[in-house]
């Protein structure tokens, strides 16, 4: 697929709208943000067992209102026999929480986001359809069909990939003679030291759940072992412990050699973004969908996002993963409508307007989306495959494994566990799973 590049100026205009509350995949991976709350956008169906009542469609999502409602609109317009409820919560636990709590007690919606934590508990309890053979699913990249699939079966659509690098102010790097985030972890310490040093804050970070960049370090590792590392981690052969204690102590770095702080526990993935926006941070980690709010709330700000630096002996990395797909409610007595909306988030005009409100790098056969300047690093290491998530390598248990890494992350971060410690509790988490 080739993706488009547009020049910064071209990307601003049609995204002012999301200034305040653009879609946070920062905090896919860890935000445990406030809010949540079921907001109708179309009509006020009351969720019953499997779905809901009336004419409409019940759809529960963690992308933000703001990020979903264009898609929404197109759909009232084409359907408007068929209104959507539509109710949101920010991930990724508090999402997954939520969804949990509905499925169980058979309030789930007719459809709702399949994802990386949630996946194998979703698919095991048979509470996600099978929609191998629908024709929506034949324009899906087959990595993103694959990622919420089991046994050849796709039980999720994803029509996006994401990877996430540092983004970088090259006004306050080229303060102290830098044009970019250097290629090694090392070096790219000492450009927070210099940075520092120059009275420029140097990265921030909320640690609201695992990092970023640790999950960077970790790609380069897993590639390096030829993609076994999970695998060698979940059938005894080694351990969290092994294999995540040196990423860990070199994330950690950033804090231990003072260059960012310790309340990062303490704020939010928006709050990061604010910081970086107004020029407060000379970096943070962040992807594609912190890119039209930093448009928006900052027009003027030159910025990039480059790929996470190698620790040594290996290479640089992103993280990064199929996005959260599309799934149907085993148990929704809606299917057909369900299928005819998958059908329409699968079109064309759909993956358009859903691009064009995210930015997020589509992966759909049908659409070919254009990539801000400052994600073409990014999505190069989408193309190529560099891109990883724990979550999504992980077979079993990845709600648990997910919670513990983060309430464990902040506990390191605040000075009150060691990366050996952290690994540890990983393993203890598995095993007890």
């Amino acid at each position: 697929m080739t993706l488009h590049r547009r020049n910064a100026a071209s990307v601003r205009n049609p995204l002012e709208r999301l200034a305040s509350t653009g879609t946070s995949r920062r905090t896919f991976l860890a935000a445990l943000a406030a809010g949540g709350a079921a907001t109708a956008l179309t009509g006020c169906s009351t969720s019953t067992e499997g779905g809901s009542g009336g004419d409409g469609l019940s759809f529960f999502s963690w992308d933000a209102q703001a990020s979903m409602q264009p898609v929404l609109d197109l759909w009232a317009e084409q359907n408007p026999d068929v209104p959507i409820d539509f109710s949101q919560a920010p991930p990724v636990a508090e999402y997954i929480a939520a969804l949990q709590t509905r499925v169980l007690s058979g309030t789930a919606a007719d459809v709702f986001m399949i994802a990386a934590e949630n996946k194998t508990n979703l698919i095991d309890g048979k509470a996600v359809a099978d929609l191998s053979g629908k024709p929506y699913m034949s324009g899906i990249n087959e990595f993103n069909a694959a990622t919420y699939g089991r046994d050849g079966k796709p039980y999720g659509m994803s029509v996006a990939s994401w990877g996430a690098g540092i983004a970088y102010n090259r006004e306050l790097l080229g303060r102290v003679g830098a044009d970019t985030v250097p290629e090694t972890w090392d070096e790219f310490l000492a450009l927070c030291a210099e940075l520092k040093a120059a009275g420029v804050a140097p990265y921030i970070e909320a640690v609201t759940g695992p990092s970023l960049v640790v999950a960077g370090f970790l790609g380069a590792r897993n590639q390096a072992q030829g993609g076994t590392m999970d695998q060698k981690i979940f059938d005894g052969s080694s351990s969290f412990e092994e294999q995540w204690t040196e990423p860990l102590a070199q994330w950690l770095r950033l804090w231990d050699e003072g260059y960012a702080t310790r309340d990062a526990v303490g704020i939010t993935g928006e709050q990061g973004r604010e910081e970086f926006a107004q020029a407060r941070a000379a970096m943070t980690v962040t992807g594609p969908w912190d890119v039209p709010t930093l448009r928006s709330s900052a027009p003027d700000l030159d910025f990039a996002i480059a790929r996470i630096p190698a620790l040594a002996g290996g290479s640089t990395f992103l993280a990064g993963a199929a996005a959260p797909g599309y799934a149907v409610n085993s148990k929704s007595d809606k299917a057909e409508l369900a299928d005819r909306f998958l059908t329409f988030l699968a079109s064309e005009e759909a993956i358009r307007a859903y691009h064009e409100s995210t930015a997020s790098i589509t992966t759909t056969a049908n659409f070919e989306p254009d990539v801000d300047p400052a994600l073409e690093v990014v999505a190069e290491g989408v193309r190529a495959g560099d891109i990883y998530l724990p979550q999504i390598a992980w077979t079993r248990a990845e709600d648990k494994l997910n919670e513990t890494g983060g309430a464990q992350a902040q506990l390191l971060v605040q000075g009150s566990q060691s990366p050996q410690g952290m690994a540890a509790e990983m393993d203890r988490t598995l095993a007890s799973a």
